[in-house]
């Protein structure tokens, strides 16, 4: 008599590619605290032991053998020190040296993503000084090819801000007068209470004119080629998968043009420590937003490994961070869109 149950789905080829991906670590040599309302805890001495958690797991998966010996680089995805180190001389320094320091020890490229927190700390230039292995390539993109099809990974690095370090005085005047057409009240890093609006605060940013020139190049040639995307970005830019006050300026602008390019599959993002994941039911891209280890308690850990496989993404959470499926087959079933 045959069996009525269903049979296993067959086992999963070895994955194209796997890295590592972490958010918001915002490390500071100073006692524990709290967020700018007062309404979170935040480990900032903690935050550097999870990063040493992380960085031992990836440094296994690197060397340990099997699928996740395929691991090729880290993604930082912003906010790697904390901006109270600016309080103290040196100490910016010292906090970015020793979490470059942990980083190290993968022993793969780590690309950052530049967030809010960098930028109270240290200039462009300062961050462009940063040994060229432990940074974004000059393009901002990396490639891995098999058979036809190739992945792509375009980084999204924050051209609206409003610095606490210096910047072209130009790009300073565009940033603020955006964010107080906005926003109305004397203090920029309150967001606004209109609906829709809370997005407009000091500590957010956008996209300008020439990254979006840049990434709809980028874009539309990996449409020609038949290259599926993954873009890179502090700043989670859809409603769904984030906090909305988390969002970048501009995030219709960003979502518009994802929706225009067949070629994105997945939207990876920080800054909200709570983290998200929004399946866009459109464009068929995975929205993830990344739980910040700033505000992950000692005990826990807030860190994922991901490998890349020809039609999925299966990411391995760690900690406050759940694992996912995420098919690149479109329009999905309804288990696929959350």
């Amino acid at each position: 008599m045959e069996s009525s149950a269903e049979e296993p789905p067959p086992p999963l080829p070895p994955p194209l590619f796997t890295f590592g991906a972490i958010a918001d670590i915002q490390y500071a040599d100073i006692d524990d605290g709290f967020n700018y309302t007062g309404t979170r805890q935040r480990y900032y001495r903690g935050s550097l032991q999870l990063l040493r958690r992380a960085a031992d797991s990836w440094r296994s998966a690197a060397t340990g053998g099997g699928p996740a010996s395929l691991l090729r680089f880290v993604l930082q995805l912003g906010d790697i020190v904390d901006g109270f180190n600016s309080r103290q001389r040196g100490a910016s320094e010292r906090a970015l040296d020793a979490v470059l320091g942990e980083l190290d020890r993968v022993g793969v490229p780590v690309h950052h993503v530049w967030g809010n927190h960098e930028f109270y700390n240290f200039s462009r230039d300062e961050l462009m000084r940063v040994p060229a292995e432990q940074r974004a390539s000059g393009s901002g993109r990396w490639r891995w090819r098999r058979r036809r099809r190739r992945t792509r990974t375009a980084a999204h690095r924050r051209h609206l801000r409003l610095p606490f370090q210096p910047c072209p005085r130009v790009q300073y005047n565009n940033a603020l007068n955006i964010l107080k057409e906005h926003n109305s009240n004397e203090d920029l890093n309150h967001p606004p209470v209109e609906k829709g609006m809370s997005k407009f605060a000091k500590f957010n940013g956008g996209f300008s004119r020439d990254q979006l020139s840049w990434l709809d190049g980028v874009l539309s040639q990996s449409d020609d080629d038949e290259e599926r995307v993954i873009i890179v970005s502090h700043l989670p830019v859809h409603p769904l998968s984030a906090d909305p006050v988390c969002l970048a300026w501009n995030s219709e602008d960003v979502l518009a043009m994802i929706g225009a390019h067949g070629c994105v599959v997945c939207f990876m993002a920080g800054h909200d420590h709570d983290g998200g994941y929004h399946r866009d039911r459109d464009s068929g891209v995975h929205h993830l937003t990344l739980e910040g280890v700033i505000e992950t308690p000692p005990e826990s850990d807030a860190f994922a490994t991901v490998s890349v496989y020809e039609d999925r993404m299966l990411l391995k959470g760690r900690g406050r961070t759940a694992d996912r499926e995420m098919l690149f087959t479109w329009p999905p079933d309804e288990t696929q869109v959350v």
